[in-house]
């Protein structure tokens, strides 16, 4: 039986400036930023396990992936090309304040394609982190699951 999800795996264009924005934009952890030996992926170049998440959620970790991890050449491309121009939507974080955390982020840097506004479902701004990947900021409605089937 699965019990949770624990790593999630971000592509992003540099690891280092994804590095800067999850840590010093996000106030993410770094939880684990390792390079693995030559032989590893067998192309000679060596493979970066950099992973970070944020500070009140220990046991997830965020794969801040290189777009050619575990791709061929070709595909490293498209990958990257898709993520440079956003088109790959990835997730949705959590705030207890969105209009808070949403001047809170602006003032560090974080670039939003969406200031926030009111949904059926909470609060909710949109941001793009560095490589062009989109997150959704969202200050839910509910509290709790069994709130949820209200808005049904």
């Amino acid at each position: 039986m699965i019990r949770k999800i624990s790593h999630v795996s971000l592509p992003v264009l540099d690891q280092d400036s994804a590095k800067e924005f999850y840590v010093d934009k996000l106030g993410f952890e770094v939880r684990n930023d390792i390079v693995m030996d030559e032989e590893f992926e067998g192309g000679g170049q060596g493979f970066r396990w950099l992973t970070v998440g944020p500070p009140d959620q220990p046991d997830v970790e965020i794969i801040l992936a290189d777009v050619r991890m575990g791709h061929s050449p070709q595909t490293s491309e498209e990958v990257r090309a898709l993520v440079a121009k956003g088109a790959l939507g990835t997730g949705v974080f959590a705030t207890d304040d969105c209009h808070k955390t949403f001047r809170e982020l602006s003032e560090r840097g974080v670039v939003f394609v969406q200031e926030p506004v009111e949904r059926p479902y909470g609060i909710e701004a949109v941001f793009r982190d560095d490589s062009g990947n989109s997150f959704s900021l969202t200050q839910a409605r509910w509290r709790n699951p069994v709130d949820r089937g209200a808005l049904r």
